[in-house]
């Protein structure tokens, strides 16, 4: 029996050996290799193939396929029989990184240990890395790491020369709320689609929205924060207002209504101290030091579970306005940025179909402009399969199978991996702390052996940093006195308020002016106008608009043609032109 399960066994290497060959003459056979040591241990080899010649192949084919010419990162060393191989790096091509990736895994597997050392290594290779801080874990990048007996008994059993340093880092807090530079954007720049996200709305009233946007966009109406908007939506939506919009569309009150409340919660939330200026100009996240190191920027979001669709959205602006602002470069020998997106279900969880196909659309093309995207959650299926399929590396930690749909979502991020010879489907479950199934994409876009991985250990500190250290960093960084404190110049909302004013005292001053004996009907019964209406006396506090004469220029065509908004056109320096995510492009 063991003879004849012998010759099956020997068959089937042949027929891969050929299949392997003929598709790609010049790579190593990796597919033989495992499957003999594998086979061995299932006893499906003859007893006279060693053990150890089968390991040593298998060996030699990992080893092969991460062995590049090109400049790469060391991610860990391959694992065989839960015994590191030294000799065998699990490496990523510099040039690859932007061809996205996948972490995932289960809480607790060691995700933000591996996107530590990730970024640690891409930026000492001289490229800029950005990464949302969700834990506050990252900041530890900020400081040199803290040796211990464990730590480099481990390193030393990896075959890592393990050295304690420092990252380069910035520090960023979303509107100044937390510890790091405030970074904001304006309203008008966020765009309507990525705005519906935050506010949750869905896409009959993101379609709206979209149009209260391209009206301000024409009118050349600065929408800077939220009470810019809100200023618009009333407007709009008053009798002065409605004429405005009728050319190019109408706007129900039901709409605006629930577009009103929905900012209301946000700004209840404390998230209006996120849109406004200055805003954050993304080219700041391109940064090296002197000594050509990559500076690593970090957002922190220590209460993200609070307003989950706002900060996983402004990480989205922040990708689209990369790739609005960035020239094409094509395939470069290094990325311009890495971008890590941590907790990426954030992103995806409600989303509207044209949001995700946005997203999609964005990752898709970002990679011309020399930027890479890490997605880091708990499991393949939280990302759509049209973005999971542009994800070139993926570095799978333990997952776990309590339940039925553990077990399902076990099995779908078996298929996502090349097939090989190791049975994934229980490796997943029992894959240690620190370790990982890893491919990547080599130089020439193949994928490279799925190898059983133990990641090396971060250079810098596992842990926070001291917060003394933090504000030391934020207090020497350049960009704390560019970003530090807010502006609130003329926007819509005084532009608007002013023209309002303007217009109802000159309705009541020509309404004083008319004779009595004019101001009458042919009947005899007084003649109200629409000046007249106008004329009554609004409140400041609660912004009602009122209608203009006819025979003079609409509230809009005259805080378009004011010269504030001539100002606001040539100071801000920039032409609105939408496209991914309806978000302004500067120029």
């Amino acid at each position: 029996m063991c003879q004849q399960r012998g010759c099956a066994a020997e068959s089937f290497t042949n027929y891969l050996t050929r299949r392997d060959r003929h598709l790609n003459p010049a790579r190593p056979t990796p597919s033989v290799a495992i499957f003999a040591y594998l086979a061995w241990h299932a006893g499906d080899m003859p007893a006279d193939l060693p053990q150890e010649s089968a390991r040593e192949e298998l060996i030699q084919v990992i080893r092969s396929g991460y062995t590049f010419d090109e400049p790469a990162i060391d991610l860990g060393v391959l694992s065989v029989d839960d015994e590191p191989v030294p000799g065998a790096r699990i490496r990523i091509p510099l040039a690859m990184l932007n061809r996205h990736g996948l972490v995932s895994g289960a809480t607790g597997t060691g995700k933000t240990i591996t996107l530590q050392v990730l970024a640690e290594q891409i930026a000492q290779s001289g490229v800029p890395v950005f990464a949302a801080d969700i834990k506050g874990d990252l900041s530890g990048m900020a400081s040199a790491g803290e040796p211990n007996e464990k730590l480099l008994a481990r390193a030393a059993k990896n075959g890592q020369d393990w050295q304690p340093a420092a990252s380069a880092v910035e520090f960023y807090a979303l509107g100044g709320q937390g510890k790091g530079i405030a970074l904001r954007a304006t309203i008008s720049s966020f765009g309507p689609v990525l705005l519906s996200k935050v506010l949750g709305l869905n896409e009959t009233q993101e379609s709206s929205l979209g149009l209260v946007f391209h009206y301000a966009d024409g009118a050349g109406l600065p929408l800077l924060d939220l009470e810019d908007l809100v200023a618009l939506l009333r407007y709009l939506d008053s009798d002065a207002g409605k004429p405005e919009l009728k050319q190019i569309g109408g706007l129900s009150s039901q709409t605006v209504g629930v577009i009103l409340r929905a900012i209301v919660n946000l700004e209840q939330q404390g998230a209006g101290v996120f849109f406004g200026e200055p805003e954050f100009d993304s080219h700041d996240l391109l940064r090296t030091t002197p000594d050509g190191r990559g500076v690593v920027s970090m957002l922190e979001l220590p209460n993200v579970q609070d307003r989950p669709a706002l900060f996983s959205t402004f990480l989205m602006w922040l990708l689209a306005d990369l790739y609005h602002d960035l020239p094409e470069v094509g395939d470069a020998d290094r990325p311009k940025l890495v971008f890590f997106f941590d907790e990426a279900h954030l992103l995806f969880n409600g989303a509207s179909k044209a949001f995700v196909q946005q997203i999609t659309q964005t990752v898709r093309l970002i990679r011309s402009k020399g930027v890479g995207v890490f997605f880091v959650t708990q499991t393949p299926k939280d990302v759509p399969a049209d973005v999971l399929a542009q994800l070139g590396s993926r570095i799978q930690h333990q997952l776990r199978a309590h339940t039925p749909n553990d077990a399902k979502a076990l099995k779908a991020t078996v298929s996502t991996f090349p097939r090989s010879g190791y049975d994934l489907g229980e490796l997943l479950t029992q894959l240690g702390i620190g370790q990982a199934v890893v491919t990547v994409m080599d130089p020439d876009g193949a994928p490279t052996p799925v190898a059983w991985t133990r990641i090396f250990a971060p250079q810098s500190k596992m842990g926070p940093t001291d917060p003394g250290r933090i504000d030391q960093i934020i207090a020497a960084s350049p960009l704390t006195a560019r970003y530090g404190q807010q502006i609130n110049r003329d926007s819509a909302y005084e532009m608007l308020a002013r023209k309002l004013a303007s217009g109802a005292e000159s309705a009541q001053a020509e309404s004083r002016a008319q004779p009595a004996s004019r101001a009458t009907r042919a009947d005899g019964m007084p003649l109200v106008t629409d000046n007249a209406r106008s004329a009554q006396p609004k409140s400041s506090a609660t912004r009602k608009t009122t209608r203009t004469p006819k025979a003079e220029k609409s509230v809009i065509e005259q805080v378009a043609s004011s010269s504030v908004a001539k100002q606001f056109a040539r100071s801000a320096g920039r032409e609105i032109v939408r496209s991914l995510f309806g978000t302004a492009r500067r120029r």
